[in-house]
């Protein structure tokens, strides 16, 4: 483990046993295999792995206790972030990592496996199905998400999973007070309400990423999320 990513980590007051450590090194080495055959990031340099994989997942510890959060649900995760990162550093949560990529799906669960992690599972298909589902709707805590949509779409996506009292935190960059500004009626409609913007830039850079912390106040409605492409397509206005 390289004396960057530990003085990053350590600006989140994140400080890593040895086995922690072990599993970002194997997570690290899996990610950089895998891909050589399927598309999971533009970024395999060490550092910049470390930096804007690893350490930028686990800033939502400047947004939320991690440690009061007992089950998390990462949509569009993707290779993994950050739902897989914060399932390392705190290993007491429940995760799932929902996808719709089987591929990917098969290199989460090879990285489940190596890495010797338990109480996570992951999900193959789409946001809007699942939600649907009685085991996983209104039964989070936290609910994360670092995919490319728009607010209004992703908090359809996402809002469904969490249950009254819990939280969904985007992983935004950039300037966002508009986009905030203009789905504030939809996360509404949806039982949220946005509480805060935590904006910051990641440790030992010029990288500025933005938190918005949803809380869910009121049960979300039976008929959401619509179907399947219609939030992308109409997002909630």
């Amino acid at each position: 483990m390289s004396n960057k990513f530990e003085s990053q980590l350590q600006e989140l007051n994140i400080e890593l046993n040895e086995i922690q450590k072990q599993q970002f090194q194997k997570y690290y080495e899996l990610l950089v295999e895998w891909n050589k055959v399927m598309n999971l990031t533009g970024i395999t340099e060490y550092d910049e792995v470390n930096e804007k994989h690893f350490v930028d997942s686990l800033a939502i510890v400047k947004a939320v206790d991690m440690n009061q959060i007992n089950s998390l649900i990462d949509i569009g995760t993707g290779a993994g972030f950050p739902g897989l990162p914060l399932k390392i550093v705190f290993p007491h949560m429940h995760v799932v990592l929902l996808d719709s990529l089987n591929k990917r799906i098969k290199f989460l669960n090879a990285v489940i496996d190596e890495l010797g992690l338990q109480d996570i599972e992951t999900l193959h298909g789409r946001a809007e199905d699942y939600a649907k589902r009685t085991e996983y709707r209104e039964s989070f805590d936290l609910c994360v998400s670092r995919a490319v949509a728009n607010l209004a779409t992703l908090s359809e996506y996402c809002i469904p999973y969490i249950h009254v009292g819990g939280m969904f935190v985007p992983y935004k960059s950039g300037n966002i007070e508009d986009e905030v500004q203009q789905s504030s009626r939809a996360v509404s409609i949806l039982g949220g309400k946005i509480k805060e913007t935590v904006k910051f830039e990641l440790p030992g850079t010029e990288i500025g990423r933005s938190f918005i912390k949803i809380e869910k106040q009121k049960s979300t409605g039976k008929k959401y999320p619509r179907k399947a492409g219609l939030p992308g397509k109409e997002p909630l206005k």
